[in-house]
């Protein structure tokens, strides 16, 4: 990593700082840092360290520094916190549980020589967890060449927290048939089968918790602790205990506000407590429950030694401070999407001396962009090399993470990111507003709308009359039907109406009051619907017994093409994208229904779906209910996949007879790659050559033999 660190190296105070990092208790205070500049600066001081342990003071700062901090290659976790708040709630459950059992696990079991850096934030440290002892004593390490008392083994597994379950599906579970015990440990990606002769052990395997097939074979599994706190609440202690006093460098990102956030969830907690006990809703053993006090967890960190990153030389609050440095360090300012910005001010850099690296996201954009620059007479190159050091008036492009840019005038060295150039910084995507109307009530239906009564049929609504009744006046719902028959429904009745939701816009034939013509209509209906259920029943009898198309792991096109990606993606997101693969990547035919508000981000999980079928040679199909949905998702599909030779093409009404034509003539000759349409694509005369995905936009406006057709 010379390329990004050696240039520290001529910091006036820097081998000072590196030799006495660790001399001593206490925390080196180091003023005149910014933002991004933080993480390069740590990662140049603590290398070497056997424990780095990294504190911010919320989740969002946390979680942008692991993402940035994984450029300088080290091994990294993100710890984080459990909300005391909700502690009860358990709100994220397994998954929040899972990820900081990760990491008590790296650090279980960090080799000495290998070096572990762990990010966090402040909060992390104030509930109490199992000790290093305590997971080191409980854990269950099994060989193939033991003996398992399969009793004894169920017991020591529901000790560990972990549940018994007829078959396994998440982490934390197991599973017992016979001599064969399936376990899913904590912090594992995939399950294990033990299978045993007697209560000799015939083998281990790794395998699919879907699928329930094996994967491969190993010679031995450790089992860690399901849960934080499976022992009682009885010896808990601090995170901050996982780390080993002599050989850690705590890195405190502005401490002050450490302290401050540290205090503030103290406070909410305990007022919490207190609020809920008064309101006799507090949980039974909650008073139990171990929390710190800020000011013990400080004085325990004063016993380590550390680095304090600040950007003013300001007081620390109850950390120890042993000696204060100051580094000149500033942010890059934004070049708007410039290029002409950009070049003016790499000429004057490149004149001056400086050492400049170019970050970017994507190898291809790091790579054009070296590329870019050489046609405005400025002497660049991309590099895969980061331990290639850069010397003074070199421009160097390369691939890596940093969400800002950075710049060291004293060294004469600056890091201009993607987003300084760009502006494409990952961001959440703003939530659309929901176009469509749900009726909540009544009220929101308009005199002409269509309406549909359970018992009498469609009809049309007039609005709301007051009818006395018996001398009480009640408002009753007016609808007439056909040859003016008129129905009164009292408002106790509005449950058996509902607003008509036609296929199409046409308006629709009404009922007559009176006859049987309803009812015939029910039972013919139904009579249709067992036809199609029955149809349906042997198609996904015959789809469940039948193997589909395995596709194989990403590319490196499928990993650039998701790097391009301008947002952030969700958690929720990120985990269908993870779902969808691992079906297309399984013989099982997929069948996923993608469930999400609008602007949640579905289109582009079908994107990444759809490029990933290409690329093995197989067509898609996108249905979509309206023409002008067809229209927006061409755009979309054409936008994202400009990069890479990708045919996509639209069939819907915008398109004249015969663009239509040759449209459906080149997909049966499978020349186009992702075909975009409307109910125009079920066709009889839209053939495909090789089609290995259907995805389906809107999918409920589908009526299901629709759906179904191309399924079959």
């Amino acid at each position: 990593m010379k390329a990004l660190l050696a240039p520290l190296a001529e910091l006036a105070d820097y081998e000072e700082i590196r030799k006495n990092r660790t001399k001593e208790n206490g925390m080196i205070q180091i003023s005149g840092c910014v933002n991004t500049q933080k993480i390069h600066l740590l990662s140049g001081i603590g290398s070497g360290c056997g424990y780095k342990l990294v504190v911010f003071s919320n989740e969002e700062k946390a979680k942008k520094a692991y993402e940035e901090y994984l450029l300088f290659g080290e091994e990294t976790y993100l710890y984080p916190a459990r909300d005391l708040l909700f502690y009860y709630a358990d709100i994220k459950g397994k998954t929040l549980t899972n990820r900081r059992m990760e990491v008590l696990r790296a650090i279980a079991e960090k080799k000495k020589e290998e070096p572990v850096t762990v990010i966090t934030t402040m909060d992390a440290f104030l509930d109490g967890i199992i000790s290093p002892d305590e997971i080191q004593k409980n854990r269950i390490h099994i060989t193939g060449e033991d003996t398992v008392d399969l009793t004894k083994l169920e017991q020591d597994l529901t000790a560990l927290g972990y549940e018994r379950e007829s078959q396994i599906e998440a982490p934390g579970q197991f599973a017992v048939r016979g001599g064969i015990i399936d376990v899913f440990p904590l912090a594992e990606e995939m399950p294990v089968r033990i299978e045993l002769w007697g209560d000799e052990i015939d083998s281990i395997r790794m395998f699919d918790a879907k699928s329930q097939r094996s994967i491969e074979n190993i010679s031995e599994i450790t089992i860690y602790p399901a849960s934080e706190n499976c022992f009682g609440n009885n010896g808990l202690v601090s995170f901050l205990k996982y780390f080993p006093e002599n050989e850690t460098l705590l890195f405190y990102d502005e401490p002050h506000r450490l302290q401050e956030t540290a205090e503030t969830v103290e406070a909410e907690y305990t007022e919490s407590l207190k609020n809920r006990a008064d309101a006799g809703m507090k949980e039974e053993g909650e008073e139990e429950l171990r929390v710190f006090q800020t000011k013990d967890i400080i004085s325990e960190m004063n016993r380590y030694s550390g680095i304090g990153l600040t950007t003013l030389e300001s007081k620390c609050g109850l950390f120890k401070v042993r000696s204060v440095y100051t580094v000149q360090a500033k942010g890059v300012n934004p070049y708007n999407n410039s290029f002409e910005l950009l070049t003016r001010d790499l000429k004057r850099l490149k004149r001056n001396g400086y050492r400049v690296v170019l970050l970017s996201g994507s190898r291809t954009r790091a790579k054009r962009l070296a590329e870019d620059l050489r046609d405005y007479d400025l002497s660049s190159f991309y590099s895969e090399d980061m331990q290639r050091e850069v010397k003074p008036g070199e421009i160097m492009a390369a691939y890596g993470y940093a969400s800002e840019g950075y710049e060291y005038p004293m060294l004469k060295f600056v890091v201009i990111s993607e987003s300084d150039i760009f502006g494409r910084k990952k961001k959440k995507k703003k939530r659309k507003k929901y176009e469509g109307q749900r009726i909540q009530d009544f009220a929101e239906l308009k005199p002409g709308d269509y309406v549909v009564h359970e018992n009498h049929g469609i009809g049309v609504y007039k609005g709301i009359e007051k009818i006395e009744v018996e001398k009480i006046v009640k408002d009753y719902m007016k609808i007439v039907y056909a040859e003016g028959g008129v129905l009164y429904i009292p408002v106790a009745q509005m449950d058996l109406i509902q607003k008509y939701a036609g296929a199409d816009a046409k308006k629709p034939r009404l009922n007559k009051l009176g006859t049987i013509q309803w009812g015939k209509t029910k039972s013919q209906v139904k009579k249709a619907v067992q036809i199609v259920a029955k149809d349906l029943v042997e198609l996904y009898a015959v789809r469940q017994q039948s193997e589909g198309f395995v596709y194989g792991p990403d590319t490196v096109w499928q990993k650039e093409f998701e790097e391009m990606f301008p947002f952030e993606e969700t958690d929720d997101q990120l985990q269908a994208i993870e779902d969808t693969k691992h079906d297309m990547e399984s013989k099982k035919i997929m069948d996923r229904l993608i469930c999400g508000d609008v602007g949640y981000g579905k289109t582009e999980i079908a994107i990444r779906a759809a490029f990933k079928a290409v690329q093995e040679g197989k067509q898609v199909v996108c249905l979509v209910p309206t023409t002008i949905l067809a229209q927006q998702h061409y755009n979309t599909f054409v936008q994202r996949l400009k990069e890479f030779p990708v045919r996509i093409d639209l069939l819907c009404r915008f398109r004249s007879a015969a663009e239509q034509k040759k449209t459906i003539e080149d997909t049966k000759k499978g020349f186009v790659d992702i075909l975009v349409g409307t109910h125009r694509v079920l066709s009889k005369d839209v053939v495909f050559k090789d089609l290995g995905l259907l995805i389906i936009d809107e999918e409920q406006r589908f009526g299901v033999t629709h759906k179904e057709k191309i399924k079959n």
